[in-house]
């Protein structure tokens, strides 16, 4: 599920009041940006705020897709 990350720790965190129901500190997330960078500080935060399986895609979308893994058109919707 796509979370923007100008939300992501409040609706990610644990304990948050506004978490999305679906997130408790057992949850595993996989954070994935363009190239990788912005989702490794993205990954540290959540583990920050209680997300101790908070990882990020090393290479982000862009190594995914040079890999030859799959890729999809389909869009998302976007929590915020």
């Amino acid at each position: 599920m796509p979370v923007e990350r100008i939300v992501l720790e409040w609706r990610l965190d644990p304990r948050g009041a506004h978490r999305l129901p679906q997130i408790d500190v057992d949850t595993s997330v996989i954070v994935v940006c363009n190239e990788g960078w912005a989702s490794s500080l993205a990954a540290r935060d959540l583990q920050r705020v209680g997300l101790a399986d908070a990882t990020d895609l090393v290479g982000g979308f862009r190594g995914w897709a040079a890999a030859g893994l799959p890729v999809s058109r389909e869009l998302s919707p976007v929590v915020s």
